[in-house]
């Protein structure tokens, strides 16, 4: 484990130095990160130097010991809080052990009294850590979640959201034996609502115990993966050379019978079209899902095949809204791999359909289409795009060349792409520039919180204080501390207001705490300063 880092906090200086001389940090395993006055100083300095124990004493002006306390637990709930105070209050300790205080120590502060002290929460931390890193935790919390990880990356799939880069990986890595098939077949079974008396098990218990009879009929059959999606069983069939779609529909009657008989519960099995890659497996799910909403029409407790109740459309291609939007999201906030994987497989569809030269034109000028109106969303210069107006022409020209058509779709579309994150990274410049406007037209508010800020511009205060800083190279209350100053500067040299009057113009409701920070920026109060620029002229 290497050094923890520590955070003192005292208003007596004589009292830090004394702590930071005599203990001997690194041998008990901590570094000494840096030192604060006051509980307001303490907190600007745990949010940039991100210590890992803070030892404070409970009586200090501005802020106390137990109100820093306070606040670092809100929002800093992992570090270690120490006080320390010369007050054997049992009130004190009271509201510390409240606050999840680590130690309360009684001034003066006894230096082997504090290396025990401190032994005990470095072997603390160290168990933390240990235990985060624990291999074997971590497997079996893994090894516990994988079921859940199971349902999820399957939902993902039949839903054409899962990143088919990694979709064999992910398959193995789970378990779910269904590669390499001739090809597959989605089902949706629906468990069909009954009067209580119907059946001998409580409803909770059937859909249990219809997905176990499912996975034992189908376990003799061909490789298969079964989930629950939505209110429904899912089913991905592998159809091998040993087995058939036909047979697998046969094989659904007969568990649709299965389970009235045994289980006094009525099913319907939707049955859609087969496709010959995993990338189709989700057209192949939409249309199961169709199957089963014509068990209205056609009754319940049967299984229904997508191909005996609408007419097979091999002549069908097209750009439907699921693909728009993968699409669209791919450009947006995808990886060139990605935008390049999306774009292919788009391409693939017009390989396997038979249809009228005028059917791909038509796909191929849709998916265009969904890039024009993203540059118009985004406003893009189309020039930008394409180089020029004659090259855009061209393209327009050939974009019903099949040989051609992926390659420049993926061109444009990463053009599109790096143009998309050129404008977030002007908008967040913007959002910044407006931040310092807004501090420099109300820096007197007191209460000009990051908080208050981000309510301002609509954005989280996680994400605004990270881009500030990129963007600034300081901390936001540096940056307002900074900004106040000079104006507190300025109205030293060119007023003769009061220093509390200044204190206030500037932000500050306590003028004590506006010289503190007054006389750390420059070295002497503002009084002095005062005193300074008047001899001066």
């Amino acid at each position: 484990m290497g050094l923890y880092r520590i955070l003192l906090v005292d208003d007596e200086e004589e009292v830090r130095k004394g702590i930071i001389r005599k203990m001997e940090w690194e041998r008990l395993g901590f570094e000494m990160a840096g030192d604060a006055e006051n509980g307001e100083e303490a907190l600007e300095k745990v949010e940039q130097l991100q210590p890992d124990v803070v030892l404070t004493d409970i009586r200090m002006p501005y802020m106390d010991g137990l109100t820093l306390a306070k606040r670092i637990r809100q929002k800093y709930p992992s570090i270690r809080i120490l006080i320390f105070s010369g007050y054997d209050d049992f009130e004190y300790a009271q509201q510390a052990i409240k606050l999840n205080v680590t130690e309360y120590i009684l001034k003066p502060v006894n230096m082997e009294e504090l290396s025990e002290i401190l032994a005990r929460v470095k072997e603390n931390l160290d168990e933390e850590i240990e235990q985060r890193r624990n291999i074997n935790l971590l497997r079996e919390s893994y090894l516990g979640s994988l079921p859940i990880l199971r349902e999820l990356f399957l939902n993902d799939l039949v839903r054409g959201v899962a990143d088919l880069s990694v979709a064999a990986p992910k398959l193995r890595e789970y378990g779910i034996d269904i590669l390499d098939a001739r090809k597959w077949v989605a089902s949706v079974i629906h468990v069909e609502r009954s009067e209580p008396q119907a059946s001998s098990l409580p409803w909770e218990l059937i859909p249990i115990s219809v997905r176990g009879l499912v996975e034992d009929y189908l376990r003799s059959y061909c490789r298969y993966a079964v989930f629950n999606s939505m209110d429904e069983i899912t089913v991905i069939a592998a159809i091998d050379e040993d087995n058939t779609q036909t047979g697998l529909s046969n094989l659904f009657n007969d568990i649709c019978k299965e389970s009235r008989r045994v289980l006094d519960t009525v099913i319907t099995v939707g049955v859609g079209h087969s496709c010959n890659t995993l990338q189709g497996i989700s057209r192949s799910y939409q249309s199961a899902a169709d199957a089963l909403g014509y068990r209205a029409i056609v009754g319940k407790g049967k299984t229904i095949y997508i191909n005996d109740v609408e007419p097979v459309s091999r002549g069908k291609l097209q750009f439907g809204d699921r693909d728009e939007e993968e699409l669209t999201a791919a450009i947006k906030f995808g990886s060139k791999e990605k935008i390049e994987s999306v774009i292919r497989a788009l391409s693939a569809c017009m390989e396997d359909a038979k249809v009228h030269a005028r059917q791909y034109q038509v796909y191929m000028i849709s998916i265009v289409n969904c890039l024009i109106k993203l540059m118009q969303q985004y406003d893009l210069d189309i020039d930008e795009m394409f180089d020029s107006k004659a090259q855009y022409a061209e393209f327009m020209e050939g974009i019903c060349r099949r040989e051609e058509f992926a390659d420049r779709i993926v061109m444009i579309s990463i053009r599109m792409n790096e143009a998309m994150n050129r404008e977030r990274d002007n908008t967040t410049r913007k959002v910044i520039q407006e931040a310092k406007e807004y501090i420099r037209e109300h820096y007197a508010d007191p209460e000009l919180s990051v908080e208050a800020m981000c309510r301002h511009l609509h954005m989280s205060p996680a994400y605004f204080s990270t881009v500030f800083k990129k963007e600034t190279g300081q901390a936001y209350v540096n940056y307002l501390t900074e900004v106040r100053l000079k104006k507190a500067v300025e109205l030293l040299n060119e007023t003769d207001d009061k220093t509390y009057m200044i204190a206030e113009k500037v932000g500050y409701q306590e003028q004590n705490y506006f010289s503190y920070v007054f006389k750390k920026r420059y070295g002497i109060s503002p009084t002095k300063y005062r005193g300074i620029q008047s001899e001066s002229k």
